[in-house]
């Protein structure tokens, strides 16, 4: 038996986490399916990524013990155009120099 969790935060700051107990030679598609994370949260199957301790893989790839698969929501803003925001919010107003 391999132990895991799978983890889904919906919206930040809520994290769904799911231990599991699952037969040796399971997948990441294995964990997905088995912790109801899908049904709780309404998402397709076939539009979720997943991956093993922050990095992305194929839902056939195999867990080992104490693994943490994640399951990643799509991007709301794109990284650059939220960099960019950041920055705007943080360059004065006036031509006076930052503090």
């Amino acid at each position: 038996m391999v132990r895991v969790e799978v983890v889904y935060c919906p919206s930040p700051g809520v994290i769904d986490l799911t231990p599991l107990e699952l037969p040796d030679g399971s997948t990441v598609a294995d964990a997905v399916r088995a912790s109801g994370v899908l049904q709780r949260h309404a998402l397709a199957p076939e539009s979720v990524d997943a991956g093993i301790w922050f990095r992305a893989c194929p839902p056939e790839a195999p867990l080992r013990e104490r693994d943490r698969v994640e399951i990643y929501r799509p991007l709301t803003v794109d990284p650059k155009e939220a960099r960019r925001l950041r920055y705007r919010r943080r360059t004065p107003v006036s031509g006076s120099p930052p503090r």
